[in-house]
């Protein structure tokens, strides 16, 4: 993989695994570790990359080339003031990390907001998409928990965050600490934003998605099992096995998800490694 096309510097931490990006107005922090077939990591709205995937990679890095980012505003990627958090604007920050890395096929493995980010690369770039693993994803507003609201409230989510991995993180990592609340802000404000993505355009991916949800999440299961059969999912298998898989791991809320490191790698390297055809 080249990167003669960014803009690199050394991580401000010793890590020599990270990298920043100029990529549309923000420098774009990523983490590469491995050798093999990319796998392109993506995040939730409030996690960076030791929150969401710091138990995974040591793991998935034995066999791939992982690269690991932070979007917008979170961790090491700085902000860029009056621009708000969209999965369009995400999606747009990732598909220019990868044309700056020469990156011109990945699979990914997107979790939570990063999961919806990497279903809006499949349909806007479809071309550069191998395989999805989503975990705790939706297309649908409707398709969330009708309690997730309360744990948006300024008041709770505030309570909530405190003290919390995340915003260990964020206090640890990010350019600007002082701006966690802002940060808070601007989530709240994209997850109150309108999810309303047309289901033809999610039938239109061509690339298998491994679906990913906890039996406790945040996404509903109907709403799971619904995005399964998008992707071509509920076949007799006897007869025709899709090439899209689902999974719903038990005892699980949508905070621990990215940890049950045993369930996910006993079903991710599989499926990217299985031909499909």
């Amino acid at each position: 993989m080249q990167t003669n096309k960014t803009v690199i510097s050394s991580n401000k931490t010793t890590d020599s695994c990270g990298h920043y990006a100029d990529v549309n107005g923000l420098k774009m922090y990523y983490e590469i570790y491995g050798t093999g077939k990319p796998l392109l990591l993506l995040p939730g709205a409030l996690s960076g990359i030791s929150t969401a995937f710091g138990k995974l990679i040591p793991l998935l890095a034995t066999e791939r080339q992982i690269i690991a980012v932070e979007f917008q505003g979170y961790g090491h990627t700085t902000d860029v003031p009056g621009r708000p958090l969209s999965y369009e604007q995400l999606a747009d920050d990732v598909m220019a990390l990868l044309d700056v890395l020469n990156i011109t096929q990945t699979d990914i493995f997107g979790y939570s907001t990063g999961a919806g980010v990497a279903l809006q690369v499949a349909i806007r770039k479809p071309g550069v998409i191998r395989k999805l693993v989503l975990a705790s994803v939706s297309y649908n507003s409707n398709g969330r928990h009708p309690d997730l609201k309360t744990l948006f409230s300024p008041e709770v989510m505030e309570a909530a965050l405190k003290g919390s991995p995340y915003e260990t993180e964020y206090l640890n990592t990010a350019a600007n600490p002082g701006n966690w609340s802002v940060q808070l802000a601007k989530v709240r404000a994209f997850e109150q934003t309108v999810q309303d993505w047309p289901e033809d355009e999610i039938r239109s991916i061509k690339a298998p998605a491994l679906i990913i949800a906890g039996d406790a999440d945040i996404i509903q299961p109907a709403h799971i099992l619904a995005l399964y059969k998008l992707f071509g999912g509920g076949s007799l298998g006897e007869l025709s096995m899709p090439a899209s898989q689902l999974a719903i791991l038990p005892g699980t809320m949508h905070t621990v998800l990215t940890q049950k490191t045993d369930l996910l790698m006993a079903m991710i390297p599989g499926f990217l490694d299985q031909d499909h055809g």
